[in-house]
């Protein structure tokens, strides 16, 4: 990977180097103070992430940049490669140093090292912790940009009542592993020409959401698969899956929705409601005071739905997507 080199009329003091460059005592303090803001803000335990990170780092094998000032680091980003697609897994500048300058200068060192990388054809991220108000993007030409809600709820104040028959054809199951191969049929017939499937192309097909399911079970990067609380519908007659829903831990005592969807045949039954409700039970009897997930802002009815059961705005951040370059 070619070193990012800047003008020097435009070179601020901060040196800008390749992650590859770094140790994971290198990076030790500043991951530590990522670790704190993600338990204060979203009430999430990143550390098994930092510790993934740290382990790349020290086996050279994660590409990314890091910024230093007077030796220390104090922002760092990185990314990997998914056949044709380049995802920037975190971008995190140190609270006392954070600003757009910063944070850009990171972005930009990976979105122009991915657009240069053989075979790349598209960019995707969701940067939990960037700063709002970023009015230029790296390659804005390509760049589309997606509003995304962060929505917690209160475990503990929050009971939801069954919904009275959501179909009498439709069974709901305890999630077992078995359903994998269905989900990956389920997930791309659910998001065809929705918003999100422009966000994470793995919505698309069969093999990216066998990818997408794989890595929810596998890695850390959305909490520990929580199998207790995830769950199927299914259609009695067919045995077909029609709706499933997908939790995780992210800490102790808080649970993560990373995936709910509904066959489009069987929106507005009630199924969806019903899913989020087993979840939402099955992470209380976990003894979590709280559940979060994630939604487009512009998926009105989702968001709706949401709102009606009582999960509530954290923080609002975006999604971003560069192709075509």
């Amino acid at each position: 990977m070619a070193a990012v080199i800047e003008p020097a009329s435009k070179l601020p003091s901060a040196e800008l180097v390749e992650l590859r460059d770094l140790r994971s005592h290198d990076l030790g303090d500043l991951l530590e103070e990522e670790i704190e803001t993600w338990r204060r803000e979203l009430e999430w335990d990143f550390r098994a992430s930092a510790e993934l990170v740290e382990r790349f780092v020290d086996q050279r094998a994660l590409s990314g940049f890091a910024l230093i000032d007077r030796g220390r680091v104090f922002g760092y980003s990185y990314f990997v490669h998914d056949e044709h697609k380049g995802l920037i897994g975190d971008l995190y500048v140190r609270r006392a140093l954070r600003n757009p300058e910063h944070e850009h200068r990171l972005l930009t060192a990976s979105v122009t090292s991915l657009m240069g990388t053989q075979f790349v054809t598209r960019i995707e991220t969701q940067l939990m912790m960037l700063s709002p108000g970023h009015t230029s993007l790296p390659g804005s030409r390509f760049a589309d940009t997606y509003e995304r809600n962060f929505m917690r709820i209160d475990l503990a104040r929050t009971v939801l009542s069954p919904l009275d028959a959501p179909g009498s054809r439709i069974h709901f199951a305890p999630w077992e592993d078995w359903h994998q191969d269905a989900a990956a049929h389920l997930i791309p017939e659910s998001y065809r020409g929705h918003i999100d499937s422009r966000i994470n192309d793995q919505y698309d097909t069969v093999s990216g959401a066998r990818r997408f399911l794989y890595n929810i079970v596998q890695y850390p990067g959305c909490g520990s698969f929580f199998k207790p609380a995830s769950y199927v519908a299914l259609d009695r007659l067919t045995g077909n899956l029609c709706g499933l829903s997908l939790c995780s831990l992210v800490a102790p005592s808080a649970g993560h929705i990373t995936q709910i969807c509904v066959a489009p045949q069987q929106r507005g039954t009630g199924i969806g409601y019903e899913l989020l409700r087993l979840s939402l039970a099955g992470l209380r009897k976990a003894a979590c005071r709280s559940a979060t997930l994630t939604v487009t802002a512009a998926n009105r009815e989702a968001v709706r739905l949401y709102d009606q059961v009582g999960f509530e705005l954290v923080r609002r951040f975006r999604a971003f997507v560069w192709e075509g370059f």
